[in-house]
């Protein structure tokens, strides 16, 4: 067994831009850091004898990286018909509007404030476009607009940062709340269990190639993470900050501002429960 498939999900090694699978090729955004890992994955999804194409989650605004999105479609023969956001933070979403003037697109997504055109999306939801098919699936806990996007055939589904391709995410309190994102986690389970889903298309890091395993192993995770902040609490440590610096010992500190939302949320949630 490699390193690699001893990891959650399966990483898939390489570099990360390129196709992916038969529809899917990423092309990744110049904006790594320890939040976006190598950068924000910009997807271009399309059926192979097609001659239009979606992209999912533009990135940042960076014409460099938008007008190079474009060159990848059109070295393919491919013109960019539509534009998918599966959620809101800047380094998936900021640079929609503009991408919209290069490619003369609509711009779909949750929340009514990112969208350009009449249309929005949902959970349940089903876009075509040139013969492909994407089911929206919705997946708030992240952030209360995030989707994902189920590729069937390619039994594939991109997730955003529902699933990262290393790591695990943010549950951004006060927006992220951590019982839905707990339902979000399952619902993706039951696309691998009873649709076949087999990878994961993340918006950061490498594509996971046992779906399933990636989504248990985020299960796993949070529950483990939610008894070690309960047991905080019982031990008297009060504030998020206090509680990032007993639990998160092993995380880098860079991250630790971040922690400290995924641990508001998961107070919240232990509150709610009547846990704490």
């Amino acid at each position: 067994m490699t390193e690699a498939a001893a990891l959650p999900g399966q990483p898939r090694g390489g570099v990360l831009s390129g196709p992916a699978t038969a529809r899917a090729v990423n092309v990744l955004a110049p904006n790594a850091s320890a939040m976006t890992l190598d950068g924000t994955n910009t997807w271009i999804v399309s059926e192979p004898d097609s001659e239009l194409a979606v992209v999912i989650d533009p990135g940042p605004l960076d014409d460099v990286h938008l007008e190079h999105v474009v060159a990848v479609a059109e070295a393919a023969g491919k013109r960019v018909a539509l534009t998918l956001l599966t959620h809101g933070h800047p380094d998936h979403a900021e640079g929609a509007g503009r991408f919209a003037e290069l490619t003369r697109t609509d711009v779909r997504a949750l929340d009514p404030d990112l969208r350009l055109g009449d249309e929005g999306l949902a959970g349940g939801d089903v876009v075509t476009v040139g013969g492909l098919e994407l089911r929206v699936v919705a997946a708030p806990g992240h952030t209360a607009d995030s989707l994902c996007f189920h590729l069937p055939a390619d039994r594939a589904v991109l997730t955003g940062d529902t699933v990262l391709g290393r790591g695990t995410t943010v549950v951004a309190h006060p927006d992220g709340r951590l019982g839905d994102y707990l339902d979000s986690l399952r619902r993706l389970r039951s696309l691998t269990v009873d649709d076949g889903v087999d990878t994961v298309l993340p918006g950061h890091g490498p594509v996971l190639e046992d779906a399933q395993g990636a989504v248990e192993f985020y299960l796993a995770h949070r529950a483990n993470r939610l008894a070690q902040v309960e047991t905080a609490v019982e031990s008297g440590y009060v504030t998020a900050s206090e509680i990032v610096a007993h639990v998160y010992t092993a995380v880098d500190r860079s991250l630790w501002p971040a922690a400290e939302l995924s641990v508001l949320a998961q107070l919240d949630y232990l509150k709610e429960h009547g846990l704490i």
